[in-house]
């Protein structure tokens, strides 16, 4: 039996026995969960006693222990949707629902070149790495560069090492796309921004026949604009939208019903494809909605900040404070 070739891609700390350094996953009888770093000679406190780092330290994934008051945890390695739950965040990240939705829609595939603009904390970012493998390659813009630090800290902690297929360029996707990619070159494009419609004529520069583009967006008044200005444009396939929701069950005997707590709207997902230089795309036979095309409600002048959507806040001091946090080395 061959050992594994460890990779800078996470794979080698993802099988074998826990070491000091890594994350893992305690839960308890109750199903509440921590996540720990570990390390040598440390203790993991909390109300009902401790236990000690060491002891898991060499021991199997999938264990148990039992701190000193008795109390028996479970521990496992996080999964990435784990991880990107409870990471630290500077931007709110994109839920591991909808990371699955664009992998899977916009058909990443090993070995893909991959256009990512929005990092935020790299939620987004580390589920396209996984499935572009080692011979693949995402670049992914930002154009804030703490955001940009936060993002490149928590792939790291994941994954262990830079990952090799990982690109993070700080600026302007509409300014330093052309300046990074050549034309025709990009087999997928995935924004998660507030005007992605601004974006669309240097994306379909840089995407390759065929090549697919997402958009990730918050409010139905930006998922209009995308789908209206891809139409516009005469590029791209006619586009194609929707949302997921998820929603648990619970799991006891013969009683079996839904939770009461889903995972509802997070988001709206919108695809299109680019077509060959000098296609037309065939003509729209469908009718449209009297008033849809109505100028009273257009947003076409409006000035988009992330309030507008809805979206909370975030404030320098805590980035200040994630970006720190990640760029200090783990406590041996």
């Amino acid at each position: 039996m061959t050992t594994p070739t460890a990779h800078a891609t996470g794979a080698d700390t993802r099988r074998g026995p826990f070491t000091a350094g890594e994350r893992v996953q305690l839960t308890d009888a109750k199903g509440r969960m921590h996540t720990i770093t570990l390390g040598e000679g440390k203790q993991f406190h909390t109300h009902r006693g401790h236990l000690l780092h060491d002891d898991l330290i060499g021991a199997p994934d999938g264990s148990t222990i039992t701190n000193t008051a008795n109390v028996q945890y479970l521990a496992l390695r996080p999964l990435l949707s784990d991880y990107v739950m409870s990471m630290p965040r500077g931007a709110a990240v994109v839920y591991p629902k909808d990371a699955g939705q664009i992998v899977t829609m916009a058909d990443i595939f090993p070995g893909a070149r991959v256009v990512e603009a929005g990092v935020g904390s790299g939620a987004l970012s580390m589920s396209l790495l996984r499935a572009v493998g080692d011979t693949g390659h995402v670049h992914s813009f930002e154009r804030r560069e703490d955001f940009a630090d936060i993002a490149r800290g928590n792939a790291r902690a994941f994954f262990g090492a830079d990952h090799p297929a990982w690109t993070v360029t700080v600026g302007d996707l509409v300014e330093s796309l052309p300046q990074h990619e050549a034309p025709g070159s990009v087999d997928r494009v995935v924004l998660d921004m507030l005007a992605p419609w601004e974006c669309l004529e240097v994306v379909a520069e840089a995407l390759a026949p065929g090549g697919v583009l997402i958009a990730y967006v918050a409010t139905a008044t930006q998922l209009s604009r995308v789908a209206e200005a891809a139409r516009d444009h005469g590029g791209f396939t006619e586009p194609q939208a929707w949302e997921s929701m998820v929603r648990g069950w619970h799991l006891e005997g013969l009683a079996v019903r839904p939770e009461h707590r889903m995972h509802g709207h997070t988001g709206f997902l919108i695809t299109t494809r680019r077509l060959a230089p000098g296609v037309t795309p065939p003509l729209r036979k469908r009718r449209p909605a009297k008033g849809a095309y109505g100028e009273e409600n257009d947003a076409s002048s409006s000035t988009w900040d992330a309030e507008d959507l809805g979206e909370r806040p975030v404030s320098d001091k805590k980035v200040r404070k994630v970006r720190r946090s990640l760029s200090e080395p783990p406590a041996s």
